[in-house]
């Protein structure tokens, strides 16, 4: 599974996001996600990915978490 597919059935599972609508442009913003949400997905994606997501800043689209995530694996 890719890091996006993978990525797409957290926010589905987690902030229950229309699967469709986790494309590399949609906005964290587009998606409804704000900040306290982004440290549930964090922790998500830490247990799944088995990395350390650390706290980057600038994160404002799918594909830029999706750069994020590929540059720790």
């Amino acid at each position: 599974m890719s890091t996006i597919e993978t990525l797409r059935n957290i926010l589905v599972e987690t902030m229950d996001v229309d699967a469709e609508a986790v494309t590399e442009d949609a906005t964290l913003d587009d998606l409804g996600i704000d900040s306290l949400d982004m440290t549930e997905i964090m922790c998500e994606v830490e247990d799944v990915f088995g990395i350390d997501f650390g706290e980057p800043e600038g994160l404002e689209t799918v594909g830029q978490m999706v750069t994020h995530i590929e540059g720790l694996l």
